[in-house]
């Protein structure tokens, strides 16, 4: 491998320019943009603006001149992408890189311009060029025409670095973040503000967020990037800084500084009509500046509604906008639209009179990923051939549910309760379909229902019944459905003394959350104390359960489709780990393979009785657990889940197709299948990114954490479990490995799989507690010392040489010292690129998988082979 010693380029500005070029030498710029942070931070790291903001004529052009000359020189067919740093004193400038291939920038480019990257550059490599093709949103002019953009554009990346322990939350040249949002307008702040509504964290824009951000050290948080530093700004110039002190420790242009400080003074304008009725003047400044109904209504001790209202008094209501590419000289064909308040007539009408808007499913995090989005295609695919025109509402650049030739027409804005009223109340659709973008759509429910909006399928009053935690339990209870005991939290002490009466373990469950968002495992009064704030924080609005937290329980998922409450299509399948780690962090198994019939006999009625009560129409997902003959529910979610892809595909029965139909009143053929009779087994396995997060502790629990998943198809269970892990990464054969077993159970219980590594004759590697049970049992294995003990043979050694392929360590709780040995191994292990198994369960099933199948068995066929 190559390792690069370059110049640091501290405090110059990042520029990127997407060039595309046919065979024929006509080049062209699609798009430029800059950097919001300046070098230093990763691009994928970095608030981005497009078109470039800063620069002045000289520099725009001298750069543009340059990236051609480039991509001539380098004889690029096709798409480009050239990154460079501009130092902002003098003009001069660096290329840092080229991308002479589709990137992540490419796919913002395309979004932010609306012209067709990828489509144009297939085309040129197929010996086409530029003079020959149409440019696809006017279908008039030549795909040669420079876009250019009467908006602005704001890319804000996404991170989740608070579900993880000990990890760093500084942001610099690595990439730790997991998604990004998009947001267009006609000014720099009200792009911004929409963008940053449009994160999900929590805010209402840049500022009026209840005071939710505090920094013990401004400066260093300005001065030392973190997820947070653009809220860090706002709080500087509220404590008294100025603009060029802000930009002396982040080395921010002061013209971005400048657009942040006029958000502020419009705030401080509108706080002078609190408790009283704001002049329409101001309103519109701070709606043409990006401010929110709730926003201003926080800031006028208002209520949402109330300043909705008064917009409409004042008449004041989002004009509709288009992306032409060409800044509206010529007019567009295709409809890919998105709000704003700095204009006065919309670009489009509203005719249709058989539309069903479909919420997207936002922003990629932890929890929500390309599974939602391929629901939200396939449910506008599915719309489409029914001869409905479709309405998509999403704003995530990663997406193809926001390809505006997916759809008939595509809002990229926000899915709030204002942005999706002022859509609704223009196009007058028949409904809409909030069930297939995960949470962030179905948190809206009952906000919509109230506010006259037609939601297809479950009703919002029974989706609030699933979602929230004391409702759901009570309907259990009503429905005498086992599930684990549970109290609603009225206060800490009622919570101990309910902890005491249950005895520990208990579990604390927020409601409508995604990923498990702070849920948690208590096992002290002090753990469960901590959790109870963490999880009262994030459910402000609604209930938070605690139950009891069942160990050693096998979890099961139930995914189906029911029409009017009667289930039409299920799938049940199982996961590989106990109960306790996430469903979206477990390996998944379709159909079962270790459960008893009766188990999914009961599984299945209990599923049928759930869907009665809640008269559930369209998609739903419901979890169990199973322990000694018992089976027990203990969540239901009344929309698509992250399975639904999975287990679709595993079935060839396309889950969401059906959901579809039925949600717009289609007959729909029951679909009635035997497990049995499956000669084929699927395999879901997740993909985590510890690699990236530094510091982090690869463990696993019941807030998720992976970033990915992969799904793959065997002849039996092994050879489809060995085929997702090698996807993920394993290596097979395995020759060496360490294990760590943990608690006295859990050595007891690997015994039989330590055997099974012997006789395949793998070199088996252990600390001492591992190495001395193991041994009792005549099993041999070369005893290593803990981290800490920091003599020779360590376990740290081994895994940095890489004599070991794979690390088996689980977790237990005991006293700090072994908990800081556990994890050094761990972060070794993921450090060093080593696989790492946490979970015995996982680590017994994939040594019971390679004493059964060789590398050299696993078959390899197409989809339509099984």
């Amino acid at each position: 491998s190559q390792i690069l010693v370059e110049e640091y380029l501290e405090g110059w500005k990042e520029v990127e320019y997407e060039v595309v070029r046919d065979r024929y030498d006509n080049c062209i710029t699609v798009c430029n943009m800059e950097n919001f942070d300046p070098m230093g931070i990763h691009t994928g790291e970095s608030i981005v603006v497009a078109p470039s903001q800063t620069l002045n004529n000289e520099e725009y052009h001298k750069l543009r001149e340059i990236a051609i000359r480039v991509v001539r020189h380098l004889g690029i067919i096709g798409e480009c992408n050239i990154q460079f740093a501009l130092n902002p004193e003098n003009g001069d400038y660096r290329v840092i890189e080229v991308n002479a291939r589709l990137s992540r920038s490419s796919a913002l480019a395309s979004k932010a311009t609306g012209y067709p990257l990828a489509f144009i550059a297939a085309k040129l490599a197929l010996g086409y060029g530029l003079t020959d093709l149409k440019n696809s949103i006017t279908r008039t002019t030549m795909a040669c025409f420079e876009p250019a953009l009467d908006y602005v554009v704001v890319k804000i990346p996404r991170w989740d670095l608070r579900k993880f322990r000990r990890v760093s939350t500084r942001i610099g040249s690595g990439m730790k973040s997991v998604g990004e949002v998009m947001a267009i307008g006609r000014s720099f702040e009200e792009a911004l503000q929409k963008a940053l509504r449009m994160l999900d964290v929590g805010v209402d824009g840049l500022i009026a967020n209840n005071n939710r951000f505090h920094f013990d050290n401004l400066k260093d948080a300005l001065k030392n990037p973190t997820d947070e530093r653009i809220f860090a700004i706002a709080e500087a110039f509220k404590s008294g800084m100025n603009v060029d002190q802000i930009h002396e420790l982040t080395r921010i242009d002061h013209w971005f500084l400048f657009k942040i400080q006029n958000i502020l003074k419009i705030q401080s304008k509108l706080s002078r009509y609190a408790n009283g009725i704001c002049p329409r003047g101001i309103l519109l400044e701070a709606k043409q500046a990006g401010f929110s109904d709730i926003q201003i209504a926080r800031i006028l001790n208002s209520r949402e509604d109330e300043i909705r209202n008064m917009r409409k008094n004042y008449g004041l209501q989002p004009c509709v906008k288009q992306i032409d590419t060409l800044a509206a000289e010529y007019p567009a064909q295709t409809n890919y639209l998105y709000l704003t308040y700095n204009g006065s007539v919309d670009d489009i009408d509203f005719q249709q009179s058989n539309s069903v808007i479909v919420l997207g499913s936002g922003v990629y995090r932890i929890g929500s990923s390309v599974e939602f989005d391929w629901c939200c295609v396939n449910t506008v695919m599915t719309l489409r051939k029914l001869g409905y025109h479709t309405i998509m509402i999403n704003y995530n650049p990663e997406t193809v549910s926001t390809d505006y030739d997916e759809c008939d027409r595509l809002y990229f804005d926000e899915l709030s309760l204002e942005s999706v009223y002022e859509i609704y109340q223009k196009e007058k659709p028949l409904g809409l379909i909030i069930s297939m973008g995960g949470q962030i759509a179905n948190n809206l429910a009952l906000k919509l229902s109230r506010a006259g909006l037609n939601v297809l399928g479950t009703t919002p009053q029974n989706i609030d019944r699933a979602e929230d935690r004391h409702k759901f339990s009570s309907l259990l209870d009503d429905l005498q459905i086992d599930q684990p005991p549970w109290r609603e939290l009225v206060s800490v002490e009622e919570a101990k003394a309910f902890a005491d009466s249950v005895k520990y373990p208990v579990l604390v469950r927020p409601s409508y959350v995604l990923s498990g968002a702070a849920m948690a495992v208590a096992s002290t009064d002090e753990e469960l104390e901590k959790f109870l704030n963490r999880a009262v924080e994030i459910s402000r609005e609604h209930p938070v359960v605690i139950s009891k937290f069942v160990e050693d329980a096998k979890e099961i998922e139930f995914d189906g489709v029911a029409d009017h409450g009667e289930v039409v299509v299920y799938a049940i399948s199982e996961h590989v780990e106990n109960a306790g780690v996430h469903s979206g962090d477990a390996t998944l198994v379709l159909p079962p393979q270790r459960m008893y019939i009766e188990t999914i006999r009961r599984v299945r009625n209990i599923a049928r009785q759930i869907a009665r009560a809640l008269e559930i129409t369209g998609p739903f997902n419901i979890q169990f657990i199973a322990k000694d003959n018992k089976v027990m529910v203990i969540e239901c979610n009344l929309r698509a889940s992250r399975s639904f892809p999975f287990v679709s595909k595993v079935y060839r029965t396309n889950f969401i197709d059906m959901a579809t139909r039925i949600l717009m009143g289609e007959p729909v053929e029951k679909f009635d299948h035997s497990f049995v009779e499956m000669d084929y087994v699927g395999v879901k396995a997740p993909q985590f990114s510890f690699t990236r997060l530094d510091g982090a502790d690869p463990t696993l629990g019941v807030e998720m954490a992976s970033t990915g998943e992969v799904g793959c198809l065997g002849d039996d269970f092994e050879e489809a479990f060995l085929k997702a892990l090698i996807s993920v990464g394993f290596k097979i054969p395995i020759k060496s490995l360490l294990i760590s077993t943990g608690p006295l159970e859990n050595k007891a219980e690997f015994i039989s799989s330590a055997r099974l590594l012997q006789q395949m004759g793998v070199k088996i590697y252990a600390t001492r507690g591992t190495a001395h049970f193991m041994k009792l049992y005549g099993i041999r294995s070369e005893v290593l010392n803990w981290p800490l003990e920091k003599k020779s043979p360590n376990v740290l050694e081994f895994i940095k040489e890489k004599k070991v392929d794979l690390v088996i360590n689980i977790p237990k709780n005991y006293q700090e010292e072994e908990l800081t040995n556990d994890y050094l191994i761990r972060r070794k292990a993921v450090d060093y690129g080593i696989p790492l198994i946490t979970n015995l369960q996982l680590a017994r099933r994939f040594v019971e998988a390679m004493s059964r199948k060789s590398l050299n068995n696993l078959q390899i066929k197409s989809w339509n082979e099984y």
